[in-house]
Formats: structure tokens, sequence, C-alpha cells
């Protein structure tokens, strides 16, 4: 999608049909799902309006900011760039590394995240490309992962997100724009996304999304999408791995998120132990979640291309929630995380299918 706003900028095909523009900007919305606009499309006319069947585009899995964005800005699958996850194995340090704000001496982001970026590509191109965010994300490592090739512009608000995003149309001529809009997200984490709080946010993000399209100079194109949904999952449905020590009995790290989690093996287990834990897993979990071995993952295409350094990164054991439920270890430290009322991470369509809405010069005839 990004690619294609470049391609649009030098009046090129591209894989969208994007016709020829003299400026984008692509907001990216964090934890907007295409089942949460239809759900509260009343309060969203902006959005809901422009969203038909043929406006809803499929995430990556799992369905989760870091593997997600990351995709997003480079065009690669997670299993190329290697952000395929929240925490995932840094096997050289033998630990779990937290991809959006583990960032440290031992994670470089210029070499751990392996693709180039669209904004470097366009770079090269002659294009100046812009990242639109908030100012604490300014220098954080998940930002130089991601977003390198781009000029970061910081501003507080979603107002003042999108009053930088114009004028930098205004000012820079076929210049590409990325918006980013995490505050949905944080919402739902916190609140759930069925929240008075969290609609609050929808009803301000379509005003400004809507207000922006009817000021954006003549011919630069506006796209809006998400790099993922959100489903609620109350306390009541948490359910403990640890409850099972004869399940982790060979697993040395347990990472992923509670809607995606990794199981990572000692690595010394012997195949048929390997073998016996993913069929006890399988046992207890399949009734509400996907089992399925790294090897089954990979040979499904789920993390698409997979290169050799980026494999050991994924889990040996993988379990996807189906049901309305997040998994959790009370093994830990900082337990903070059951608070979390929005989740995501995992393959149900509210959590896979995002939008993908049109306007300006990209507005659908």
């Amino acid at each position: 999608m990004l690619g294609s706003s470049v391609a649009s900028l030098t009046g090129e095909a591209n894989d969208f049909g994007l016709p020829a523009a003299s400026g984008a900007v692509v907001v990216l919305v964090d934890g907007l799902g295409a089942a949460n606009i239809q759900a509260r499309a009343g309060h969203a006319r902006f959005l809901s309006t422009r969203m038909a069947r043929r406006d809803v585009i499929r995430t990556v899995t799992p369905s989760t900011t870091a593997a997600a964005i990351a995709s997003f800005t480079t065009g690669r699958m997670p299993g190329e760039h290697g952000l395929v996850g929240y925490r995932v194995l840094d096997a050289a340090h033998d630990r779990l590394v937290n991809q959006l704000n583990g960032w440290d001496a031992g994670m470089v982001p210029e070499t751990w995240q392996r693709a180039e970026t669209i904004f470097e590509t366009a770079s090269a191109r002659g294009i100046r490309s812009f990242a639109v965010g908030a100012p604490r994300y300014a220098d954080s490592g998940f930002t130089h992962a991601v977003l390198r090739g781009a000029e970061y512009r910081p501003a507080a608000t979603i107002a003042d997100r999108f009053a930088e995003a114009r004028s930098l149309l205004e000012g820079q001529a076929g210049a590409l724009v990325y918006l980013y809009v995490p505050e949905l997200d944080q919402a739902a984490h916190a609140h759930g996304w069925e929240s008075d709080k969290w609609l609050a946010i929808l009803e301000q993000l379509d005003a400004e999304l809507a207000a922006f399209e009817r000021r954006m100079p003549r011919g630069t194109g506006l796209l809006v999408t998400a790099d993922h949904g959100v489903v609620d999952v109350p306390a009541h449905r948490h359910v403990f791995v640890d409850a099972r020590p004869d399940l982790l009995d060979g697993v040395r790290h347990v990472g992923g998120e509670p809607r995606f989690v990794s199981l990572y093996f000692e690595s010394g287990l012997e195949e048929p132990a390997r073998a016996s834990l993913l069929a006890g897993w399988r046992e207890a979990e399949e009734h509400r979640a996907w089992v399925v071995s790294r090897d089954e993952a990979i040979a499904a295409g789920v993390y698409g291309p997979v290169a050799d350094e980026v494999r050991p990164r994924i889990g040996d054991v993988l379990i996807a929630a189906r049901a309305g439920v997040a998994y959790y270890d009370r093994r830990e430290p900082n337990r903070q995380a059951e608070a979390m009322i929005g989740q995501h991470g995992s393959l149900s369509d509210e959590e896979i299918r995002v939008p993908l809405v049109r306007g300006g010069a990209y507005a659908r005839e």
C-alpha cells in the first residue's frame, strides 16, 4: 500500500490501482479494525461511508503492531523483515525482547529489522518522505527500525498531526506523508474498544479525517488503514498457562502476547519431548485456539518467506486464540498486562480485517 502511494507520485501503475497524485498522506490508525468501524458506523460517518466490502484488507499474522507496521513500511512479510511478534526470542542472548520498546545495544534497529523501508527506496528516487507522530516516538528503537528514510515530525495531538500533514503537503510538492494515530489502541487496551473513552476518540478521529480531506491541496491523495483490529477480553476469560506445569516442562521462554502465545523450548530438548509438548498443548487448548508448531506455521506461509536468522525468533509452539480468551503466565514478575481489556494478535476476522479508506485524489469514482 505504501509502495503504491510512492508509485502514484510518479504516475506509475501500482498494486492498488491508485491514480497519479501530487502528494500522498497515508494514515495508519493503531487498533482500528473493519469490524470496529462497522459496529460504530453511526459515530464514524466519514470512515463508514467510505468503507465498502472492497475497501477491507487483511493485516499480517500475528496481528500485532510490531509485525504489522514493519510489514506496512517495508512491503515485506514478517519472516523477511524479522519483526515476527511482540515479545520474541533473541537467541544470541537467550532472552525475550520486546520489539516495540525493548530495543538496546544487543538488538540494533538497523540490522534486527532486516528490510529496506519504502521510505528509503522513495528517497533514492528523489521523493521526500515524512513520518508524523507523537513526540515520544521520535527517537525510539522501533522508529529507527521501521521508519528509517523518513524525516520524523513530532506532533502531540491528533489535530496537531493532521495540521502538520497539511502543512507538509502544501510546502513539499510530491511528498509522501505517513501519519500515525496510536490513541485508539491505547484507549482499547486500558478501557476496551466498546468503552465511551474509545468511542470519543473515534469520533474525534473521524471528524479530523473529514476536515482534512476537505482542506487537502487539489491533486493529493489520502489513504486510511490500520495495523490490526481489537477484541475485548474481560478478566474472567483469562487463561493461565502456568496452570499446566506439566506442559511447561521443557519450555524455556513464554513469549508472544496474550492472544498469540509463543513457546520456546529448551535448546537441548529431544524430538520426542518436543512432539509430546505440542500434542499436549493441542489437547489442552484446541477447543479455543489454533495450536501449531513453528514448522507447520512456516510451511503454511503464515510469516511469508522466513530468513534463516529470523527462524529462531518464531516460537516452537504457537497458540493463537480462536475464542474470546487471552493467555497469561502468572510467573511473570510484572503482571500489569493482565489489566488490559482490548486485545489483538490472533487470526480472528475482528483482529485481521482492517480498512483501506481512500480520499482526495485516491477516492473511488
